[in-house]
C-alpha cells in the first residue's frame, strides 16, 4: 500500500483500537485499489461473527465469507474487523445479516462483483446458510452474480464441524 493511501486511514496501526458492539457500518474504511485494470478476488473468511436473534436475544454464531472484485475503492481489513464486530448486539435474522453486511459494502466500495455467504451453527438443530450476491447493473459482473446465484450450492460441502 502506498503511503498515499494511508492518509485517510485511522484504524490501521491504531494502538488504542476500541471495540463498539452496537451496528455501525460507519466504522468501515477505504483505499485506493492499487490494480483496477485487473480482475481479482479479495476473500475473508470471519469465523467469529456473531450476532443476535431478534426475537429471542440469544446469540447466533456464524462464519462469514466474504469474497469480491474490487473497482476502485478497497475495504481495509482492521476496519472490517471492527464492523464485524459491531454486530455482536445486531438483533437481526441470519438472511437481515448477510444482506446487510453486502449493502453496506456495496455502498461504501462501489465493487464490480461481491458475495457474501453466512454459516450459521445450528440452533434447535438446523443450521441456517445464507447466500447474497451483486454483480454491478450492465456488466459482465451482473451476469456473473446470475450465474453464481444459480449454481452457489451446487456441491455443498460436506458438514462435519457444526
Amino acid at each position: 500500500m502506498r503511503e498515499s493511501d494511508t492518509k485517510n486511514l485511522t484504524l490501521l496501526g491504531n494502538q488504542g483500537t476500541s471495540y463498539n458492539y452496537q451496528y455501525n457500518p460507519n466504522i468501515l474504511e477505504t483505499f485506493e485499489n492499487q490494480h483496477p485494470e485487473y480482475d481479482y478476488f479479495v476473500k475473508f473468511n470471519i469465523p467469529e461473527f456473531t450476532s443476535l436473534c431478534p426475537l429471542t436475544g440469544q446469540p447466533d454464531f456464524a462464519t462469514i465469507y466474504l469474497s469480491y472484485i474490487p473497482d476502485v475503492k478497497m475495504v481495509e481489513s482492521k476496519s472490517l474487523k471492527l464492523y464485524m464486530v459491531s454486530f455482536r448486539n445486531y438483533g437481526g435474522y441470519h438472511e437481515d445479516c448477510a444482506n446487510t453486511i453486502m449493502k453496506d459494502l456495496i455502498r461504501l466500495l462501489d465493487p464490480k462483483y461481491i458475495e457474501v455467504w453466512a454459516k450459521f451453527t445450528p440452533r434447535g438443530g438446523i443450521s441456517i446458510d445464507p447466500y447474497c450476491n451483486y454483480g454491478k447493473p450492465n456488466t459482465i459482473y451482473e451476469e456473473m452474480a446470475r450465474e453464481r446465484m444459480f449454481k452457489h450450492d451446487m456441491y455443498p460441502e460436506k458438514v462435519d464441524n457444526r
